[in-house]
This record gives structure tokens, C-alpha cells and sequence, in this order.
């Protein structure tokens, strides 16, 4: 089955290579070639130049460029696609993209309105929010449907009205909340890295959620705000409870105020779910800042959580927010918010695999009877072994022994002198 990727070169049309490349036949088109062949190249995907050609050839042809983009381009392909197709599009916005399928596209051509809830840094399927608002389901639907199902996807099926309602609570609400937050941060002219000697963790992590919001594509964010049709009573709303707030504030209205606060509080849900989530991601930001104050002077494998790069060496020091690590390179200065600490047996394998392996062979006798096998057992049991042969000849054992450490051999003869072994 031939999948065409329209947008396949940046974003989450970029990342739905990476998942489906496996089980299908990609082919991706993009507005920069140079780039769109270069991405192709990476992940082993076609290039194609046109979105119409591509259209032609597609069994399921996916829409995934950027909103304001997204109805003028259904428009563009949609005479062209095969008869038999299916298309999809994946914008964080229902109502018109649907109808722009439903008036456009040509008998004998699906389509299937989908919303995938979550980003281009994802790095699986399993357990992610996809939403799906048919408004015919044809012979598509169920094939598509059971796909996702069966890559452990969460699949929410209603009308694309509600779901634009939703995403005005879930994107236009928080997004229009937090960049007034960052902008009025940024017109107090405060530093937050001067904040920090102050931060407690909740503001820790409201601080980091804003940045992750802010950081996007503003483009991306702008077009969220202005192309959800709900967008414009959502943002007056929230503009009204900040003035309302202000004033009663100011006024020194303290009845006022706490009505506010437990109105809102009360309708907010299971607050002790939401306490809960928060003391877990909390526990584990301190956890691990923990665990590497612990480890400071010791050898350690950190690996980053984005490029999956390794780092391993001696942890000197901690610095506010990143971890000091000396190895043959020098110091490595990384960012402890993108790292995650690797286990003894994870860094065990990664020294095992890239790192110089020593060889020694040592020959010991025994003057009464040894079993080589606890022997081997307890030579292999000590740190930085790789592999233990040993061969027994009346008790004269030649023992050949693969090491990640020189220093290690040293550990093994005394292992062996308490064994009651004559070394040679």
C-alpha cells in the first residue's frame, strides 16, 4: 500500500515517516525539494516534487502541512486523487478541513478527519490520544480505525464541532494563557535565570511548561488562536476573568476574591488526581537531581533523551542545572533537564560495546581439589569483567579473562590467593 505524505519534511508530517515506514510504502512531497530529498534520503522514503502527482499515486494520502495551508491544498488535489483513495488530514483544527474533504473531494474517494494529540518529538504510537471525527464513515474507516487500535493507540470518535470545542479548552485557552504569562514576564524585563535561587518546583515546572509552549512555531500558534472558530469567545472570556480578578484584587475585596478561588477550584475536577500527577512529576525531578549529587565522583553513563547520545565518565560536579562530567574528551558541560541517568547494567553494556577490551591470561594451582566453575562464577561476578574461560589440568588452572579495566586483573589474582591458588 502506497502512502503519500503531503508536508513530510517538517513537523509532524516529518515524524509520521519515522512511524509508518515500517508498514507501508512512504512517499513524501514538501515546498523545498533540496530538503525534501534530503529527508527522503534519510529515512529511505520516496521523493515526489508534486502534490498532484502524488495524489495520483496514493492509496492513503495524508494532509499534514500547516493549518492555514491545509484547505487551499485539499482543494488543489482533490480531482486528482485515485478512485479508491482515502485521504487524511491531521491538523489541530476539524470543522473546516472537513468540510473542505466532504465539498471538494469526488465520489469513490474517502476521507477520514483525524487530529493526532501529541507532537513531533514523540517517539511511539502506544497509548497516544488520536481523534477521529468522521462525518461518513466509508469503507476506510474501519481499516484505518483498526490500525491505529492496533498500535495500543487511545482513538476518541465524535463531530468535529466538539472537538474544536475541546481544543479551545485544550490550545486556544492554555496557549493564549501562557504567552500572555511569558509576555508579561518579558515586559518586567526579569531574567529567569535569576529566578532560580528562588524557584520552588511548581513554579519550576509551570515555568518549563510555558517555555515548551512558547518555543513552537509561532506561526503554528497564531493559526490555532485564529482558525478555531471558538477561539474568540474562549480568549474574551479569559480576558475578562484577568480584569475581574485584577479589580477585585486591588479593591482589597477579600470575600470577593475567595468566592473566585473556590469557584474555580471547584470546578477544576479531581483535585487529588491533579495533586497526585503533580507530586509524581515533582518527586522526579528532585529524585534524579538527588541521585546525581549522589553520584558526584563516581563514574556515570548519562544518555540525552532528544539525541540519545552517551555520555560516560566521572561526574565532578553539579552547577544549578547541569552535570560536569571529565572523560577522555575533557569536561562535558549537559544540561540536566534532557539527560536521564543510565543503570549500572545499561552502562556496563555501553562500555562493553564501545569501549578497549583487555586481555590477560593467568595460570594458578591448586594443591587440594577446585571447581573451575565457581571459579569462573566468582571471577566473572566482579565489576568490568567481559568473559572468563578456564581450563583445569589436575588442578593447574589456566584462566583466560577479558577486561574492560587493566586494574582489574590485580582484583582477580587476590580473588584467587583467597581461594588458597599458588599464582605462577
Amino acid at each position: 500500500m502506497k502512502v503519500g505524505i503531503i508536508g513530510g519534511t517538517d513537523g509532524l508530517g516529518k515524524t509520521l515517516i519515522y512511524f509508518l515506514k515500517e508498514d507501508f510504502d512512504i512517499v513524501i512531497s514538501g515546498r523545498d525539494h533540496i530538503k525534501g530529498n534530503e529527508v527522503a534520503s534519510e529515512f529511505g522514503v520516496g521523493y515526489c516534487e508534486s502534490n498532484i502527482d502524488l495524489a495520483k499515486d496514493s492509496d492513503v494520502l495524508i494532509v499534514a502541512v500547516p493549518i492555514n495551508y491545509t484547505d487551499d491544498v485539499i482543494r488543489e488535489i482533490a480531482d486528482y486523487m485515485k478512485e479508491g483513495s482515502v485521504m487524511v488530514d491531521i491538523t489541530s483544527v476539524k470543522e473546516e478541513p472537513s468540510k473542505t474533504m466532504m465539498d471538494s473531494l469526488p465520489e469513490g474517494v474517502d476521507y477520514v478527519p483525524t487530529h493526532p494529540i501529541f507532537g513531533p518529538r514523540t517517539t511511539e504510537l502506544d497509548n497516544q490520544i488520536i481523534v477521529l471525527t468522521p462525518i461518513k464513515k466509508g469503507k476506510w474507516y474501519d481499516r484505518i480505525y483498526n490500525y491505529l487500535k492496533d498500535k495500543n493507540m487511545r482513538i476518541i470518535e465524535t463531530s468535529a464541532e466538539n472537538h474544536d470545542y475541546m481544543m479551545s479548552i485544550v490550545q486556544v485557552l492554555t496557549h493564549f494563557s501562557f504567552i500572555s504569562t511569558a509576555s508579561a514576564i518579558e515586559k518586567l524585563k526579569i531574567d529567569i535565570g535569576e529566578t532560580e535561587d528562588y524557584e520552588s518546583p511548581i513554579y519550576n515546572l509551570m515555568i518549563d511548561m510555558i517555555a515548551r509552549i512558547v518555543s513552537q512555531n509561532p506561526y503554528l500558534t497564531y493559526y490555532i488562536q485564529t482558525m478555531n472558530n471558538n477561539g474568540l469567545k474562549i480568549r474574551n472570556t479569559f480576558a475578562d476573568a484577568v480584569v475581574e480578578l485584577r479589580d477585585v484584587i486591588n479593591n482589597c475585596d477579600e470575600s470577593r476574591f475567595v468566592e473566585i478561588a473556590d469557584k474555580a477550584t471547584k470546578n477544576m475536577g479531581n483535585i487529588k488526581a491533579a495533586l497526585g500527577r503533580s507530586d509524581k512529576a515533582i518527586g522526579s525531578l528532585t529524585r534524579e537531581h538527588k541521585d546525581l549529587i549522589r553520584l558526584k565522583g563516581h563514574e556515570v553513563g548519562l544518555r540525552d533523551i532528544y539525541s540519545s547520545k552517551i555520555y560516560v565518565g566521572i561526574l565532578k560536579d553539579i552547577e544549578k542545572n547541569t552535570a560536569i562530567i571529565k572523560n577522555e574528551e575533557g569536561l562535558e558541560i549537559i544540561e540536566i533537564s534532557n539527560i536521564e541517568i543510565l543503570t549500572s547494567q545499561e552502562l556496563y553494556e555501553w562500555k562493553v560495546g564501545n569501549c578497549k577490551h583487555y586481555f590477560k591470561e593467568i595460570e594458578c594451582y591448586f594443591c587440594g581439589d577446585v571447581c573451575e566453575d565457581i571459579i569462573k562464577k566468582t571471577i566473572f561476578n566482579l565489576d568490568n569483567i567481559i568473559n572468563v574461560d578456564v581450563e583445569n589440568d589436575n588442578n593447574y588452572l589456566k584462566i583466560e579473562i577479558e577486561s574492560l579495566y587493566e586494574d582489574t586483573f590485580i582484583e582477580v589474582e587476590q580473588q584467587l590467593r583467597g581461594f588458597g591458588g599458588i599464582l605462577k
